[in-house]
């Protein structure tokens, strides 16, 4: 199991703009983080749309966090850019396990405490925390 590329740069440019003083410009973020200009673009689209990243027009503008880092958890960030977390898709609630329909999966619930426990860990992980 890992995160996908596009998460991992996600977490990249709000770590990056929870340690910025001020605002910063896409292309600032971009070459701070060493992602593409563009894939930054799309990551920074997702962030604001979540509420996790404001972003402001005109001259000064650029982007920043929008809530106090202590609000802003690496799940919330993952979430965001790969959907809900699991280990496996029979612990998501709209999939149907086809292996033992009649008595239930064996690994079910072992997948779903371990999803819960990996969840738990990183929305404690908030990005006020991570640098302490």
């Amino acid at each position: 199991m890992h995160i996908t590329l596009e998460a991992d740069y996600a977490l990249r440019i709000v770590d990056t703009l929870a340690h910025s003083p001020q605002r910063m410009e896409a292309k600032a973020i971009s070459e701070r983080t060493k992602v593409t200009l563009r894939f930054s673009m799309k990551i920074l689209r997702k962030l604001v749309a979540s509420g996790i990243v404001r972003s402001y027009r005109g001259a000064g503008g650029g982007y920043e966090i929008a809530r106090p880092l202590s609000e802003v958890s690496v799940y919330q960030v993952l979430e965001v850019i790969d959907g809900p977390l699991t280990l496996n898709r029979c612990v998501l609630v709209d999939h149907a396990c086809s292996r033992v329909p009649d008595k239930g999966c064996p690994y079910h619930d072992l997948f779903s405490r371990l999803t819960d426990q990996l969840k738990a860990e990183l929305s404690a992980a908030n990005f006020d925390s991570l640098h302490k």
